[in-house]
C-alpha cells in the first residue's frame, strides 16, 4: 500500500546569493536554476522548483529569486507558501533583501517557518554565535521568534540532516488546504513541452485536478480541458491542494498563457477590477493618501492599483485600515487571499493584506454601511457573512453569487445556512435554486402586497381582486419573482389574502353590490338567458342599463366569471341555460338521425342564422363536443 504523504510547499527567501538555490540542491538533488543565464551569472532570476520526501512529507520547494529586481518573482513564488525557509548567510547577516522578503512573507500570512544559517563553515565559531544573535534579535516578536535556528553548510554537509529535521517537525503542523474546496491554481509559469503542448505550473492552493477536467481560464474566461497532470515531477490522477502542479492542457496555445493568470473551476467564481481589503501599511512606508496608486500583487498576479479608504483620508507608517483598491487590470482572488503592495516610484514593498470582498462596489459617500460589513467580513463567521451579504443584497443573494463572493464549497453553504435559517436576518425563498433574502426586505414586500390589495379592492370593488401578473409588477423589478412567490404563499397561509387562482384578494372578502348594480346584473343576466341562441350584441343590453358604462362592464365581468354567461366568440356571449341545452340538442339528434351533422342541418335543428351557427360550431369543436370533418361536424 503507498504511503500517504503530506504535501507541504516550503519557499526560501533570503538576501542575493546567501546560498539559497545551492541549499535547495543540497537538500534535495536537483539544483533549481532552470536558465542558462541564471546558472551562468549565479543568481536566480525567475523560480526553481524541486522536491524532497522526508519522513511521511513530500516538501515542493519553490526556490525564490533574491535580487531586488526580481521581487515581483519571488511574490510570485510566495503564492501557497506553508513553510519559510529563511536563508542568512552567516558570512554577511541580515541584509537589505533578508528583510524586504521576511516582510513579504509575513504580509502574506505564512504562520511558520525555519532559520537556515548557511555558509557556517566560511566564519569562526564567534562570528556564528553573533550572526545567531542578530537573527534572534531579528525575528523577535514575529511569527519565526521561536522558529528553529540552524547553522549549516550545504558545501560540507553538515548541519542538514538537523535542517531536514526541523522541517519535518515544522511540518508536522502545517494546516492541511482542503480538497474539498472549488479547484484554483495560480499559474507562475507557461511553456510548451515536446509532444505534450501547453503545459502550466502553479502552487495548487485549493480542490484537486485530474486528467479530463474542464478548467476555466482567468481572466479571459476560456474554458479547457486537462490532458493531464503531474506534482513532483511524476505523473498524477489528482494533483490535491499544496503541491506543486503541472498542467498539460488542451486546445490552447502555450503563447496564449503566461503568468498571473489562474486555473479554477468551471463557472464558479468572476474576474474582478474592485477589491475591498484590510490593508496594512509597513512602519518602515511613508503615510499613505488617498487616491495613491500602488503595485499591486496577489497570488502570481501583478498590476496597478489605486487606493481609496474607507473613513479615512491617510494610511499611518504601521498602520491598517479597510481599503478599496480598482485595479488596473483584471485577477482572480478570493476572500482571505494575501497580498503585497509595492510603492509606484521608487519600487520598494511598503505593506499587504489580505481579500475581504472581491467583488466590491464603487466607494460612495451614502454607503454608510461599508465598513461594518466588511469588518463582518474579516472575522470570517459563515453564518455573519451570510446574513452580512444577504441584507447587503438588494435582489436577494443566489447561490452562484455566494461561491463567487466567498470560494465557499457546498457543506460551508449548507452548514451556514442551517445556523442562519430562523433566526428571522435572512429568508429562504426558494431552495432550488437557492435564493435568500434578508428578513427586512422580506417584510417590506409582504407589507407592500398587502397594500397593494387593499388598494386595487378599494378602487374596484366589482372585480375579485388584482390579477397574480399584475399585483407582481406592481412591486417592482427590485423583488424577484421568488421573493414574491413566497411572501403571497405565507400571507396565504396565515388566511391573511385568498390567492387562489389567477386573482388576490383579501381573505374573506366578497364582492358587495349597490341595489341598482344588483338591479342591473339581473337584467343582464335576463337579457341573454331569454334570447336562447339568437342573442343580442353586448353593446345594446348594456346601453339599456342605468348605471354608467364602466360599472356596467364590470358587471358583466361578474357574469363571465361566475360561468353564468359565456363568451363563444369577442362578439357573442351565451347563457349557460342555453348553451346546456344545445348539447341536449345535439345528443338526442345523434341518437335519432346518426353521429354526423352539417351546417345547414345544424342551422334547422336550432333555429339559427349563420352569424350563430358558425361560432357556436367552433365553440362545441373546442369544447370536445363535436369534431370538424370536412364540411360536417361528428358529434361525440
Amino acid at each position: 500500500m503507498p504511503i500517504a504523504f503530506k504535501s507541504v510547499i516550503v519557499g526560501t527567501a533570503g538576501h542575493i546569493d546567501h546560498g539559497k538555490s545551492t541549499l535547495v540542491e543540497a537538500l534535495t538533488g536537483t539544483h533549481p536554476d532552470r536558465l542558462a543565464e541564471e546558472k551562468r551569472r549565479g543568481i536566480t532570476i525567475d523560480l526553481g522548483f524541486a522536491f524532497l520526501e522526508e519522513n511521511g512529507v513530500r516538501f515542493g520547494f519553490v526556490d525564490v529569486p533574491g535580487h531586488e529586481r526580481f521581487v515581483s518573482n519571488m511574490l510570485a513564488g510566495a503564492a501557497g507558501i506553508d513553510i519559510l525557509l529563511l536563508v542568512i548567510a552567516a558570512d554577511e547577516s541580515i541584509k537589505p533583501q533578508t528583510r524586504e522578503h521576511f516582510d513579504i512573507c509575513r504580509l502574506l500570512g505564512v504562520q511558520r517557518g525555519v532559520v537556515a544559517l548557511t555558509k557556517s563553515d566560511m566564519v569562526d565559531r564567534e562570528t556564528l554565535e553573533l550572526v545567531h544573535m542578530e537573527a534572534e534579535e531579528f525575528l523577535r516578536g514575529s511569527f519565526l521568534e521561536k522558529a528553529p535556528l540552524v547553522p549549516l553548510s550545504a558545501k560540507t554537509g553538515v548541519g542538514l540532516a538537523e535542517l531536514k529535521k526541523a522541517l519535518t517537525e515544522v511540518a508536522a503542523s502545517a494546516s492541511a488546504k482542503d480538497a474539498s474546496r472549488h479547484f484554483r491554481l495560480p499559474i507562475d509559469r507557461a511553456f510548451a513541452m515536446k509532444g505534450f503542448g501547453s503545459v502550466v505550473t502553479g502552487t495548487l492552493i485549493s480542490g484537486s485536478v485530474g486528467p479530463g477536467d474542464e478548467v476555466e481560464l482567468f481572466p479571459g474566461g476560456e474554458r479547457l480541458r486537462v490532458r493531464g497532470v503531474q506534482s513532483g515531477g511524476k505523473s498524477v490522477e489528482r494533483a490535491t491542494p499544496g503541491q506543486r502542479t503541472a498542467v498539460n492542457l488542451a486546445g490552447i496555445e502555450h503563447t496564449a498563457l503566461k503568468r498571473g493568470m489562474a486555473l479554477a473551476a468551471p463557472g464558479k467564481f468572476r474576474k474582478t477590477r474592485r477589491i475591498d481589503v484590510r490593508l496594512e501599511l509597513l512602519p518602515s512606508a511613508r503615510k499613505m493618501k488617498q487616491g495613491t496608486r500602488l503595485h499591486f500583487h496577489a497570488g502570481t498576479a501583478e498590476t496597478i492599483a489605486e487606493v481609496s479608504f474607507h473613513g479615512g483620508k491617510e494610511l499611518a507608517p504601521g498602520g491598517s485600515a479597510l481599503a478599496n483598491l480598482k485595479l488596473q487590470d483584471e485577477v482572480l482572488v478570493l476572500p482571505g487571499d494575501r497580498f503585497i503592495v509595492r510603492q509606484f516610484s521608487p519600487v520598494v514593498t511598503i505593506g499587504g493584506g489580505a481579500v475581504l470582498d472581491p467583488l466590491a462596489r464603487r466607494p460612495m459617500l451614502r454607503d454608510a454601511g461599508r465598513a461594518a460589513f466588511l469588518e463582518t467580513l474579516e472575522q470570517g463567521n459563515h453564518e455573519e457573512t451570510v446574513a452580512a451579504m444577504t441584507e447587503r443584497a438588494l435582489f436577494g443573494l443566489g447561490y452562484e453569487e455566494i461561491v463567487a463572493r466567498t470560494g465557499w464549497a457546498e457543506k460551508e453553504i449548507q452548514g451556514a445556512l442551517e445556523k442562519v435559517h430562523g433566526s428571522g436576518r435572512v429568508r429562504i425563498v426558494s431552495a432550488e435554486p437557492l435564493v435568500l433574502v434578508s428578513g427586512k426586505l422580506f417584510e417590506e414586500v409582504r407589507k407592500k402586497i398587502i397594500e397593494r390589495v387593499e388598494k386595487f379592492q378599494k378602487e374596484n370593488p366589482l372585480l375579485p381582486g388584482i390579477p397574480r401578473e399584475d399585483l407582481r409588477a406592481s412591486l417592482g423589478r427590485r423583488v424577484r419573482s421568488e421573493t414574491f412567490r413566497a411572501a403571497l404563499e405565507e400571507l396565504a397561509a396565515q388566511k391573511k389574502l385568498d390567492a387562489q387562482g389567477e386573482f388576490v384578494k383579501k381573505a374573506g372578502s366578497e364582492i358587495a353590490l349597490l341595489p341598482e348594480e344588483a338591479k342591473a346584473r339581473e337584467q343582464i343576466e335576463a337579457a341573454f338567458a331569454s334570447a336562447g341562441l339568437a342573442v343580442p350584441s353586448v353593446k345594446e343590453v348594456l346601453a339599456k342599463l342605468t348605471v354608467e358604462a364602466k360599472r356596467a362592464e364590470k358587471l358583466l365581468q361578474i357574469l363571465l366569471r361566475e360561468k353564468d354567461l359565456i363568451r363563444v366568440s369577442p362578439e357573442l356571449i351565451f347563457h349557460r341555460q342555453a348553451l346546456g341545452q344545445l348539447k341536449e340538442q345535439l345528443s338526442s339528434y345523434k341518437k335519432a338521425k346518426g353521429d354526423r351533422i352539417s351546417v345547414p342541418a345544424f342551422k334547422e335543428l336550432t333555429g339559427i342564422t349563420r352569424k350563430y351557427a358558425i361560432p357556436l360550431l367552433e365553440y362545441l369543436d373546442r369544447e370536445h363536443v363535436t369534431r370538424r370533418v370536412g364540411e360536417e361536424r361528428v358529434i361525440l
